[in-house]
């Protein structure tokens, strides 16, 4: 069984496939009927692959190998289906000993003395059940008259607000129980406490509730809470729950530190609570093995009533993978993989003290009291969870400290360092993906970049190299924070000092912001008004991204009300806001005098042609007046012209665009060829760039000296031009002589061309 297995996962865990082999299994991703001769076990291994990988490529990320413990606890799964085979004696006596065996091994490890398991795979259904038993504890009618002994005296279940999303609302609708009977326990406002459960109010709501005629029933304590992994006052809280005969159920991350020698007061609390829930697969880095709830109870019967306890084979075989899993890993390495995560987590933190623009939770910023000391007295160790946000001051002297809109620019200056740190975390988890950092939003503190090695490290195989290869992607990362921070006041001014230009303001978009070009039209319509606008910010938009240069220009956010407008990326090392400024503003100038060219051409072309029509009328009724009228009879004419030939004839007419006049074509013919005036209609806008790299739109070496955030100055090089152009107008003859001499050949541009069949048509 266990070599099948290894090589199940061999094949699964491949990623070369070739193309033929991907091709023959990818229609078999389509749901289909059964069939009826069946498959052998490769090919639907082949399947699963399938499904699990797609199209993707071969480099892509795969995931981490489960590596021999893994290997164990998948043995575990498979050894469950057989022994559920064998003889139903042999069966109990088993799953007995591993149950009893398994309950006393993590009883000793997390040092939670006589207490009973319920092993579970939601790691909220121990918690649910645990409900369950209180409600039958404290409702002696419970079990006959149900939810009708509640109608009168309904059970409230508190909760701190820093406690996961969704939770209350689950045990609620589980157990059939109205919202009411939710009552979230505000965080603390006690300097150093802010995200621990309020004693004292919590004190208060149980005491109105007891006078109201409800019943408390439990309290959900946290021992490292989901979003910045801050444990609450458990010993207060357990003296609260003895005076009111409530049920205290704490969990949390910071429960593994239970199995170290060394554990904190604040967390050795949790081995007096009535309950606890583990989950040791993302802790210790085994798949799939059962969460577990720790839980004290004299009395068996409601506990089998309740579902903690079960006489049914198949729930007792459940703890079969993590009993094999414990005995391989052994105490030793049990305790090593927790250290191990906790190492990571003190060596970024070290890293992150010495950042200035990084904060922690450990930064405090304003001095401490003998008695906020004193309550921190409890929470005297960092917790296993790192979080850290950049965070830049703004200067007194900087224009966004005027006194009448400091409230206003303050909120969105929050909001726009949280949209950095957004930006930061993503781009952290895109290229550190083993460290295994997310983001988080906190109600004080806005958005963080999460560090949580006690439930990554062991699955992902994070190490000291991983931490060091994060530190210096912040590294790299924080200049360019700061650059943007500093520079969007400038680039904002910059933008307002040209009239064609409005400055987009859009605090979801991580970099200098949005820029819109406007046409000058006057056209009445706003319809078309609009039509052109977004014409030539999109064309303006297509031009900057073909420029070589570290500047990133986008449309924006995805879900942005803001259309028609270039959004810029983060700030570059020594960029030079005003020229990145003047170079969008002299492009959209020469893409609207382009479209102005193309939309005028047509028009100026039909007065031309009507004109040529015109004169050239004109010119027959004058020949007709000097050859007489005889001479335009058709047999008539043809005798007197053989007789007596007529020399006078019509000149043609060619159409000067570039003039916009009409000229002879007598010059033509006496010359035999056809007169080309070189004139450009096209505004030249040059843009110089370094040739040794993308430096486009850099500062001076002497301007950039005095920019503090920069760190090093460009070194001048070659430079090269780059020309925009707009399409060049040519002369077209409204004379249709086949004998007519061609005109010298020029340079063909596609541009030209469509210009051409535009007119033409």
């Amino acid at each position: 069984m266990a070599k099948n297995i290894e090589e199940a996962m061999k094949i699964l865990e491949n990623g070369q496939r070739e193309v033929e082999e991907r091709q023959k299994y990818i229609l078999k991703d389509i749901p289909g009927p059964l069939q009826g001769c069946g498959q052998d076990v490769s090919s639907i291994l082949q399947l699963i692959q399938n499904l699990m990988y797609g199209e993707e490529k071969e480099d892509s990320q795969r995931m981490h190998g489960l590596g021999e413990r893994g290997h164990v606890t998948l043995l575990g799964h498979s050894l469950v289906a057989y022994i559920s085979g064998l003889h139903r004696e042999r069966v109990r006596r088993l799953s007995i000993r591993v149950q009893s065996d398994t309950t006393l091994w993590l009883c000793r490890i997390f040092r939670y003395e006589n207490g009973s398991a319920y092993y579970h795979d939601d790691d909220r259904e121990g918690l649910l059940r645990v409900c369950r038993l209180v409600l039958y504890s404290r409702y002696e009618d419970y079990a006959t008259e149900g939810y009708a002994v509640l109608s009168c005296r309904h059970p409230v279940i508190y909760q701190s607000s820093a406690c996961r999303p969704g939770l209350g609302h689950y045990l609620c609708s589980q157990l059939g129980l109205a919202l009411s009977s939710l009552c979230t326990v505000p965080s603390s406002t006690t300097f150093g406490s802010e995200h621990q459960m309020d004693v004292s109010v919590l004190d208060r709501l149980i005491k109105d509730d007891v006078k109201s005629g409800k019943v408390p029933l439990l309290l959900i304590a946290n021992a490292g809470t989901a979003g910045a992994g801050h444990t609450d006052k458990l010993g207060n809280l357990r003296e609260l729950c003895d005076q009111h005969n409530m049920w205290l159920h704490v969990e949390g991350v910071n429960l593994a530190t239970l199995a170290l020698s060394c554990v904190t007061s604040s967390v050795l609390a949790a081995t007096r609570c009535d309950s606890m829930t583990l989950t040791l697969g993302p802790w210790l880095g085994l798949p799939a093995v059962p969460a577990v709830t720790l839980y004290r109870h004299e009395d068996p019967a409601l506990a089998l009533a309740t579902g903690l306890a079960s006489t049914q084979v198949a729930e007792k075989l459940r703890a079969l993978p993590l009993w094999m899993s414990l005995q391989n890993l052994g105490h030793d390495r049990i305790v090593k993989r927790i250290k191990h995560a906790l190492r990571l987590s003190e060596r970024l933190l070290e890293h992150l003290k010495k950042m200035t623009s990084i904060k922690t939770p450990d930064d405090l910023d304003r001095q401490m009291s003998l008695l906020e000391a004193l309550n921190m007295v409890e929470d005297e160790v960092n917790s296993p969870i790192v979080l850290f946000k950049f965070s830049q001051e703004t200067s007194p002297e900087s224009p966004e400290s005027n006194g009448d809109s400091l409230d206003e620019y303050s909120e969105g200056e929050i909001e726009f360092q949280d949209t950095l740190n957004r930006w930061l975390g993503e781009q952290l988890a895109q290229q550190v993906p083993s460290s295994g950092v997310d983001l988080v939003h906190l109600e004080d503190e806005g958005s963080c970049v999460r560090f949580n090695p006690l439930m990554t490290s062991a699955l992902l195989g994070t190490q000291d190299g991983d931490v060091d290869a994060l530190m210096e992607r912040i590294g790299e990362m924080v200049p360019l924070l700061s650059l943007t921070m500093c520079l969007r006041h400038e680039f904002r001014e910059e933008v307002s000092n040209h009239s064609n230009l409005t400055y987009v303001e859009d605090l979801n978009w991580p970099g200098l912001g949005g820029i819109r070009y406007n046409p000058t039209c006057k056209d009445p319509d706003e319809s078309k008004r609009q039509l052109l606008q977004e014409k030539i910010n999109g064309d303006l938009l297509k031009n900057l991204q073909q420029l070589e240069t570290e500047v990133e220009f986008s449309t924006g956010p995805e879900f942005s009300p803001e259309k028609s407008c270039i959004f810029i990326g983060m700030a570059t090392e020594n960029l030079d806001v005003a020229k990145l400024v003047d170079a969008i503003a002299a492009m959209g100038r020469d893409i609207e005098e382009g479209s102005k060219l193309l939309d005028n051409m047509t028009e100026t072309v039909q007065r031309g042609i009507q004109e040529a029509e015109r004169q050239l009328q004109k010119a027959n009724e004058e020949k007709i007046m000097k050859e007489g009228v005889l001479r335009q009879i058709p047999v008539v004419g043809s005798v007197l012209n053989w007789f007596s030939p007529v020399q006078s004839s019509v000149n043609g007419k060619t159409f000067n665009l570039v003039a916009g006049s009409l000229d002879s074509t007598e010059s033509i013919y006496s010359m035999k060829t056809q007169p080309v005036k070189e004139t450009d209609l096209t505004p030249v806008f040059n843009i110089t760039k370094q040739s040794d790299g993308k430096k486009l739109f850099h500062r001076s070496p002497a301007s950039s000296e005095s920019l503090s955030v920069a760190s090093s100055v460009s070194q001048p090089g070659d430079v090269e031009t780059v020309h925009f152009q707009v399409p060049v107008a040519q002369v077209y003859s409204t004379e249709t002589t086949e004998d007519l001499p061609s005109r010298p050949c020029r340079p063909s541009h596609s541009s030209e061309d469509s210009l051409a069949e535009e007119v033409e048509n």
